[in-house]
């Protein structure tokens, strides 16, 4: 397959229809992920100034532009959906759809990330905003066919004591809801000595670990993550080939990478997806999942992320079982749902076969 170059926003049609294909993502934000329809309803609900927004301009500024230069510039389309999340009713709302959009396309398990500290602009104490999106959450699972947890965001641009904030505040959760604890926001060389202490306390209150490195700054920031805050995952982390140390590491570990490629592309982490080092990882035995990171602001599903990884590099069924095995394993699921997301697969799989002879 030639690899003609695609720039953003380049929609892929392939032969593989992997919207029927069961999914798993690990690395999601709540509030990247939102309906503009739903961002409008609740604006209204709190009387927000500019109500004579409508459906197609909130849209357009909840999507990244095709001309974004860099993170900070794609974090900056996050203002308005947090403005729109600062009740309870409007947290435990978005997290419902995102599930529920998720579940449409066959995700049977995702892991959906919000830092709670962005949702107290109205008073709300950090315990009422976790609660509200497990209660979202146990909602759509209830509803629909899929199994989730939420991980807890720290912001790396906030204060150690936020994030320790943070972490005390979600202790109650752990294991009921709330499945691991992230940093977040803006990169900068060396973010990890600041938060050695607040990570340190969420391992010890039993917290699983991923931590964004490697996507705006340089591969060390993947190294410090694992040795020095005890990262299980990582994410993006597509910068590990700029720092044999950080490569070394990731793969010895087995730690996996949360690789978002549509986003990447935005951001400008990677010039364009055929230059994304995605697939020469995942040849190499570097443990890898895809994700959409935000589906509303990168205008992407897991669909969208898989064919057009396919388009790209051809992906095969059988690395895409690869993918799908190891992402079950590095989730933060219980063992439980693991067995029932790998027999998920099974019974695909064993379809797939039988409509082929």
């Amino acid at each position: 397959m030639s690899k003609e170059t695609i720039t953003k926003k380049t929609i892929i049609t392939n032969k593989t229809d992997y919207k029927k294909a069961p999914k798993i993502e690990l690395h999601c934000h709540l509030d990247g992920s939102l309906r503009p329809e739903s961002v409008l309803d609740e604006l209204k609900a709190i009387e927000y100034a500019n109500i004579d927004l409508d459906v197609d301009k909130i849209r357009e500024l909840l999507i990244v532009p095709p001309n974004c230069s860099s993170l900070i510039e794609y974090l900056s389309c996050f203002e308005l959906p947090l403005k729109a999340m600062q009740r309870k009713s409007s947290i435990e709302r978005f997290t419902y759809e995102v599930f529920q959009d998720a579940s449409e396309e066959n995700v049977k398990y995702l892991e959906l990330r919000f830092a709670p500290i962005l949702h107290t602009r109205m008073g709300l104490s950090l315990d009422e905003i976790i609660e509200s999106s497990i209660n979202g959450m146990n909602k759509a699972k209830a509803d629909f066919d899929i199994e989730g947890g939420i991980i807890l965001c720290c912001m790396k641009n906030y204060s150690e004591k936020s994030a320790i904030d943070t972490i005390k505040a979600g202790e109650k959760f752990i294991g009921n809801g709330v499945v691991g604890v992230d940093l977040a926001g803006p990169e900068d060389e060396g973010f990890a000595k600041k938060f050695i202490e607040p990570m340190k306390l969420a391992r010890k209150l039993g917290y699983n670990i991923t931590i964004h490195a490697g996507e705006a700054a340089s591969g060390k920031n993947v190294y410090d993550a694992i040795t020095l805050l005890g990262a299980q995952r990582i994410g993006h982390g597509i910068r590990i080939n700029d720092n044999k140390a950080a490569y070394d590491i990731v793969k010895k570990s087995n730690a996996l990478l949360e690789v978002c490629p549509i986003s990447n592309v935005d951001t400008n982490t990677v010039e364009n997806i055929n230059l994304h080092p995605v697939f020469d990882y995942l040849k190499d035995g570097i443990n890898i999942s895809i994700n959409t990171d935000n589906r509303t602001v990168s205008n992407t599903t897991m669909t969208k992320e898989l064919n057009l990884i396919d388009s790209v590099f051809g992906l095969d069924m059988d690395s895409y079982k690869k993918i799908y095995y190891n992402t079950v394993e590095s989730s933060f699921a219980s063992d439980e749902v693991k067995c029932r997301l790998k027999r998920n697969f099974e019974e695909y799989y064993h379809e797939l076969l039988v409509s082929k002879k």
